[in-house]
Formats: C-alpha cells, sequence, structure tokens
C-alpha cells in the first residue's frame, strides 16, 4: 500500500492533506523521517504521524439497535445516520447489511466486509428477517388465513415485475404480526399489508438470521462475536 493511502487509512487526512503532512516531516516509516508519498509498505513497516503510531483498522461488524428518525445512508441528510451513532475510527466505512426506513426501528448490522454482507443479504441464502408488524386494522379469522396464503405464494407489488418470495405471517395479537422475509425489497414489509388492504402503524425488526437484539437498548451498538459472524 502506497504511504500516502496508509496515512489516509489510518487518521483523518485526505490523500492531498497526507501529502503535505509527508511534505512538513511529520512522518516516519522504521523510526526515518519520510517525504515520498509514493513508497509501498509492507506488513513489517512501522509508521508514525507526528509520534503516534498508526495501524490499519481491521473488518468490522457490529449490530445497532436502530430508533426511529435514523437513516441507513451513507451520504447526510435531514436525519441523523445510522453510523453517527457508532462510536469506532472510521465509522463512515460501515455500510449498512439491509437497510431499515427511517421510521422503522430494530435490528441494523453494519460492516465494511462486502463479501460478509452479500452473504446476510443475497436472496438465495434465505437469511431470514422477522419483523413485528402494528397494523391499523386488526387482521383475524378468514381475512387473516387469505393474507398467510397470499403472503405464502408472494405478492406482486406496485412497480414490481417478479411477486415477492415465499414469507410467514403469524398474528401475536389482533393488530401485531410477526412477519419473516427472506428478502429486502423496499418498503417491503409495509407494501405487503398494503396489497391486502391493510396499513402499517408501526414496524419494528427483532432478528437478522440468528441474531436478535437481546437486551440492547435503543441507540445503543456493540461489536458482533466471531462466532456471530461465522452464523452467516
Amino acid at each position: 500500500m502506497r504511504l500516502d493511502r496508509f496515512l489516509a487509512e489510518t487518521t483523518d487526512l485526505t490523500r492531498s492533506l497526507a501529502k503535505k503532512a509527508l511534505h512538513r516531516g511529520e512522518v516516519s516509516v522504521d523510526g526515518e523521517v519520510v517525504k515520498n508519498p509514493a513508497i509501498q509498505l509492507g506488513e513489517a513497516n512501522r509508521v508514525r504521524w507526528r509520534g503516534q503510531p498508526l495501524a490499519l483498522v481491521g473488518l468490522r461488524y457490529v449490530m445497532l439497535h436502530k430508533p426511529a428518525g435514523v437513516e441507513c445512508t451513507s451520504r447526510r441528510t435531514l436525519y441523523p445516520r445510522a453510523v453517527d451513532l457508532i462510536d469506532l475510527p472510521k465509522a463512515e466505512r460501515l455500510q449498512p447489511v439491509g437497510r431499515l426506513d427511517v421510521e422503522t426501528t430494530g435490528l441494523v448490522l453494519l460492516s465494511d466486509d462486502g463479501q460478509w454482507s452479500h452473504r446476510v443479504t443475497a436472496p438465495r441464502r434465505r437469511c431470514g428477517k422477522v419483523y413485528r408488524v402494528t397494523l391499523a386494522e386488526p387482521l383475524e379469522g378468514p381475512a387473516l388465513a387469505a393474507a398467510q396464503a397470499c403472503f405464502a405464494e408472494g405478492l406482486l407489488l406496485d412497480g414490481e415485475a417478479k411477486p415477492t418470495r415465499p414469507a410467514e405471517l403469524a398474528m401475536r395479537e389482533p393488530r401485531v404480526a410477526a412477519v419473516t422475509l427472506h428478502e429486502g425489497k423496499y418498503h417491503q414489509v409495509r407494501r405487503m399489508f398494503a396489497a391486502i388492504g391493510n396499513h402499517v402503524v408501526a414496524l419494528h425488526r427483532e432478528a437478522v438470521g440468528p441474531l436478535t437484539l437481546g437486551d440492547l437498548p435503543e441507540g445503543e451498538w456493540r461489536a458482533l462475536s466471531e462466532a456471530e459472524v461465522a452464523a452467516f
């Protein structure tokens, strides 16, 4: 890796600011001041900036209990971002592994490991995601049976060329449902209930695959264990 890129990866410096720091003699490699931004570093090289040792950040895997009013996006908008709640170096490099809309709460995974993220989200891997859904109207009796059949068979949503993949619908209370999806279309749960004539009042993701929020408070995050990462 080039030295200027290494500095940009391990500090708040941009590549251009890294070159200026090098020109000022602020960077040393293995104890020697280096000003050439193009030198290639190996794993054994030790780099310091202003006397502080630098090290590359490894791959991170994080679970967040997302509150309402937070967006799962990399760009800055009117809302705070999920990554803004993560207190880690270079947190902006973490990408949501399957997004929730701004008003939906619950479990969000974030990582800077693209291959792992793909394993979690790829529909063919059938990683189930469980949602608690609060409905405007109760769903019982024949209407519930019809809805369960529609979810199991797949629904053709507005603007989609293919029906949804089979999903599971169960009722916990007359107006509280549990839905398990194996894909992640845009606003899918809300659109599926709209397609059967109901309206989602509140939506909360409880689980992704084997992972649940447990006692993680809303707005808080934690790193995944090695076993949790390997579960996917």
